[in-house]
């Protein structure tokens, strides 16, 4: 995607100037991001209507799979719809503002997934590390004071990450090459001293994608340690099988974006492709999310199930009580 501009960028509009006319069937490629929001709403909302029903998932646990549900849905929305409504209804204005603000959201909602993730980890490590003192650590005040500090650190820093954009000069092209208001294309533009700015994105890429991995890897190397200890081998696989859920969901949200990083150091993509790959790397993990905490987390099924028995017995007691009720008539 390109956005331009015409200077002063501050006052004007971004405009969309992408080619896709040597792409067969491009649009084709937008229905599908539209079916992959459809699913990315429907499966989120499902996950956190059953844990808000749910009595036996009302822990800090699921807490925190609440909050990563709900973050991968505003971050989805925050890009898939106007990626769609960019090049599918040709509407390829936007406001300079309204870009950073576009900018900041999903940027803050990818970051919390990354913490979230985290989070999830550090109640892995607990609850193999230190069973016995499981909930007496992981607590629900305690995992709501992780989430509120994640808002907090995340929404002051990258609102002064996108603030900064504001000090910037533009009197170059104003073309950006960018599937969405992306930051490093548009300091690329810049013609005055950016050094804040690129410090500010490589912490940037250190806080959203660095430093949660690393320290979810520091928690699977000591989860590896305890599991080691552990003497019997079917209580060994039990304790791994708690574990796959959050390691496809690590796996599913890291590994792609770290490919494409390597791709675009090593061997240069075309634009297109480039765009495609950022955009499914970003959009295809929280659609997959939901899905995978419903089929690999048994507590999860069992809930949905008990849900189900429960409706079917109230919707039964319904109709015997009308039924009795047409009878006294």
């Amino acid at each position: 995607m390109f956005y331009s501009a015409s200077p002063p960028l501050t006052q004007g509009l971004f405009k969309s100037s992408l080619d896709f006319s040597n792409i067969p069937h491009a649009k084709y490629y937008y229905v599908f991001l539209s079916l992959v929001y459809v699913v990315t709403v429907l499966g989120n909302s499902f996950i956190m209507c059953i844990i808000y029903l749910a009595r036996r998932l009302h822990t800090a646990k699921y807490i925190a799979v609440f909050h990563l549900a709900l973050s991968d849905l505003c971050e989805s929305s925050a890009l898939i719809p106007k990626i769609i409504d960019m090049f599918l209804f040709d509407n390829q204005d936007i406001l300079y503002e309204a870009c950073l603000k576009n900018m900041f959201f999903v940027y803050h909602f990818m970051n919390l997934q990354s913490l979230t993730l985290l989070a999830l980890a550090y109640d892995k490590l607990v609850a193999i590390c230190f069973p016995l003192r499981y909930h007496a650590i992981v607590t629900k005040p305690a995992m709501f004071l992780i989430i509120g500090v994640m808002w907090i650190v995340s929404v002051i820093f990258f609102s002064v990450l996108v603030g900064l954009l504001n000090r910037i000069s533009f009197c170059r092209s104003n073309v950006l090459n960018s599937y969405f208001c992306d930051y490093a294309p548009i300091c690329a533009l810049a013609c005055n001293d950016i050094s804040i700015n690129i410090l500010m994105g490589k912490i940037s890429y250190g806080l959203l994608i660095c430093t949660p991995l690393i320290l979810i890897i520091i928690s699977y190397f000591c989860i590896s340690v305890a599991l080691l200890k552990i003497a019997h081998c079917a209580d060994r696989i039990k304790a791994i099988k708690t574990c796959t859920s959050h390691l496809i969901l690590v796996a599913i949200f890291y590994l792609p974006v770290l490919c494409n990083v390597l791709a675009s150091v090593t061997t240069p993509l075309h634009p297109n492709l480039q765009i495609i790959n950022n955009s499914l790397t970003q959009t295809i993990p929280p659609m997959l999310n939901p899905i995978i905490y419903t089929l690999k987390t048994e507590e999860v099924m069992q809930s949905i199930k008990e849900l189900y028995k429960c409706s079917k017995v109230n919707t039964t007691k319904e109709r015997k009580t009308k039924c009795s009720r047409i009878k006294l008539k």
